[in-house]
Order: structure tokens, then sequence, then C-alpha cells
């Protein structure tokens, strides 16, 4: 399913698609973030634990992206069906995003306290990751429905750049925590960020309801 222009090659817009999505579903004030940044603070397991993150991501999205392809299989009505619910919840998921960005907030954590030990550390991660009801409903449902409506033989570069996006996500947000703690600390930045995202997220909507009526 090409829902961006097709220039450069048909890779470069499902890639680009799989990266946006997935930015705009995961940059957002919340627990698994706060811990990350924590841990970039403290400069304590850092790549252990944004590696889990990243690849706690990757394994949701490819097994939603393989079990929605085998669910949708040779089903135009379901796929149409799927598309209309991801436009209707990324359009939900927008006004929510536009509705943050009218409200001051900002993403706080503590230095300070008692030091993890590397168990401890992703055991926490893996909590923040896996009990939170949303990561299956963004990663599994939705970037699975969408990016199992690829074309054949491009799926797997939707996966890629789902992926990339949460590597880099939290690859920067780990790793450079010293630098982006200030900027996250401003209400103003997430104010202009969840913006963005909210427009994003729009577009994308729109264009998943472009692509479903012209499957009709």
């Amino acid at each position: 399913m090409d829902i961006l222009p097709p220039f450069i090659s048909p890779v470069f817009p499902v890639f680009l698609q799989g990266l946006v999505l997935s930015l705009g579903l995961i940059v957002a004030i919340g627990a698994q973030n706060a811990f990350v940044l924590r841990q970039g603070l403290r400069r304590e397991h850092v790549a252990s634990v944004v590696l889990f993150c990243a690849l706690a991501d990757a394994t949701l999205i490819t097994a939603g992206v393989l079990g929605m392809a085998q669910a949708l299989g040779r089903q135009p009505a379901l796929a149409q069906a799927m598309a209309l619910a991801g436009a209707a919840f990324l359009a939900w998921y927008g006004w929510q995003a536009l509705q943050r960005a009218r409200r001051a907030r900002q993403l706080q954590t503590a230095e300070g306290g008692v030091g993890l030990s590397h168990g401890a550390a992703l055991a926490q991660a893996a909590a923040f990751t896996l009990l939170n009801p949303h990561v299956y409903l963004d990663t599994v449902l939705l970037v699975g429905s969408i990016g199992a409506q690829q074309p054949d033989g491009l799926q797997g570069w939707f996966v890629a750049g789902a992926s990339t996006a949460s590597l880099s996500w939290f690859t920067a947000l780990g790793f450079g925590a010293r630098w982006l703690a200030p900027l996250f600390a401003r209400p103003r930045a997430w104010q202009v960020l969840d913006g963005l995202i909210g427009a994003t997220m729009w577009l994308l909507a729109a264009l998943l309801v472009r692509h479903a009526l012209q499957g009709t």
C-alpha cells in the first residue's frame, strides 16, 4: 500500500511511512521514555536498556505485520475495514496530540535514588514496555495492519523503517540524555512536538482513507 508519493524508488516511501508512523506513536511523555531518560542521565546500563526497548518494539512490529498479513490475506473487504479503522485511530491520536499541544507539560525524571543492577534495569525496562497495553495496540494492531497492506516484497522495508524509528529514538534518549534533558524539561518544546505529531497523524489518516476508498 503506497500512501506516500512514489519517488526515488518504491522502497523509500514505504520505509519512510514506517519511520514516520512509528516516531509519531513513540515520541510522547510516558513512563518508558522517562525511564530511558533516567538511565541515560545516570549513565547506568544505557546500552542494555536502549537495546531491549528497541528490540522489543521491532519484535512486536514484525509479529504484527506478519500476523496481520496472514489475517488479511486475500480479503480486500477486511483490508479496507482495517485501513479505515487505522485512519480513525490516527485521527483520534492526532486530535489527542493537538490537545496536548495546548497544555504546558514536560518530561521529568530524577537523577537521584538508588542505582539499579543490570538485571533490575532490564526488568524495569521490560515492565515499562510489555505491561503497557497501548504498546500492543500501537505496534501489533495499528502498525501491523498498515504494514501488512504494503505491496508484496516491501513489507520488510516498512518494518525496517518502523524499527529504525524506535532504535533512533531510544538511542538519542539514552545516550543523549545529558543534552536532551534540558530541552525535554521545557513545556514549549513538547507543545511544538505534539503539534507536529498531530498534523502528521492527520495527514497519514487522510492518506489511509484515500487508499481505502480507492480500493473499493
